[in-house]
């Protein structure tokens, strides 16, 4: 007789301070809506057109695949580069809005706070009023400090400016910390109790290495995550980080500013035993299956790799919380993604959990 999944986010809360659950956690920064809308062959209303109503359905039906597919915890964000003005530069491949200090002094920090909850509050009360019994999110504040001064400022004019103008260029980081800060406070007054873990995710590196030189990232970037770390904890959350890339030259003090645990992974840049070698003794780990490996190989295949990877990780990696190396976008397969939750099922089958 099958034994119907019944949510517990105590399992990823247990993962992400680096304790062994009970049960083998699912875990992805995002799946993708169009995806959800692939494999269950229906369109979600959008949460921020229509009304009320079409808010509620989407929470319901997004909150709903989650449980279906049998995970423990909700994966939601709402990101900060959504409403900064003039904002754009991360994916737009130009100059931001900030280039100078006249730029730097105009720009409507104080009004970021505001805009932010302008958006984001009926999407995170709403999420709060459909997550089923047992389930907590995951999530929070999206974007990190590093994500945002690229947004404001550009990748390649943030390489400059830390050369031409090393104050403003200081100046960025807390500033953006100040905003963070301030978001974050709100956020865990607010709906710190309906989420069991806090996330940002921020990516600082590539494949070969970090996207800023380490020490930079350690000056200007590490503090700023201090601060909301230490914030976070106050508030009784671990604190997960999401880089992608090759950041081992940071990892440490990341670690040192307080991280309880780290998701993204890539073949490329390291075997997932890596990362558990280098740092399963200190923090949780969560992902362990290269998205490419769900884009590419067959359903057989992943099926097999993931009962052969998960089996190991759960063993060595004392917080593990397995899911993909990224996340689900629209492109993976159904059959790919389906089959690592019928692996990760039949493990939990193994150990004698649901």
């Amino acid at each position: 007789m099958k034994t119907e999944f019944v949510p517990d986010y105590r399992n990823v809360l247990a993962a992400a301070r680096n304790e062994r659950p009970p049960r083998l956690p699912l875990y992805e920064h995002l799946i993708n809506v169009p995806f959800m809308e692939k494999y269950l062959n229906t369109r979600f209303p959008n949460p921020f057109e229509g009304g009320p109503s079409d808010r509620k359905r989407h929470f319901e039906m997004y909150c709903d695949f989650y449980r279906r597919m049998g995970y423990d915890t909700v994966s939601f964000e709402m990101c900060v580069t959504c409403i900064l003005p003039g904002g754009g530069a991360l994916v737009g491949e130009r100059a931001g809005v900030i280039q100078t200090r006249a730029d730097f002094e105009r720009y409507p920090w104080a009004d970021l706070p505001r805009l932010y909850w302008d958006q984001a509050e009926p999407q995170f009360e709403m999420l709060g009023r459909c997550l089923p019994e047992g389930m907590k999110a995951i999530g929070g504040v999206g974007n990190g400090v590093f994500e945002i001064s690229e947004d404001l400022v550009g990748f390649e004019q943030l390489c400059y400016l830390q050369v031409d103008d090393p104050e403003l260029f200081s100046d960025l980081y807390r500033r953006i910390g100040d905003v963070l800060m301030t978001i974050w406070a709100r956020f865990l007054e607010r709906f710190g109790g309906m989420y069991a873990v806090c996330r940002i995710g921020d990516d600082m590196g590539f494949k070969t290495g970090t996207l800023l030189a380490p020490q930079a990232l350690r000056d200007h970037v590490v503090p700023q995550y201090r601060r909301i770390i230490k914030q976070v904890h106050d508030s009784g959350h671990p604190f997960l980080l999401h880089s992608c890339g090759r950041i081992f030259d940071v990892m440490d003090a990341m670690i040192e500013a307080g991280i309880d645990a780290k998701h993204s992974n890539e073949d490329a840049i390291a075997p997932y035993d890596e990362w558990v070698r280098r740092y399963g003794g200190r923090i949780g780990l969560f992902g362990g299956i290269d998205t490419d490996v769900l884009c590419r190989k067959g359903p057989d295949e992943i099926y097999a790799q993931v009962l052969e990877d998960g089996a190991r990780f759960r063993a060595t990696a004392r917080g593990f919380a397995l899911g993909s190396g990224n996340s689900i976008p629209e492109y993976v397969s159904v059959e790919g993604y389906d089959a690592m939750i019928r692996a990760v099922r039949e493990l939990r089958r193994r150990e004698g959990t649901p």
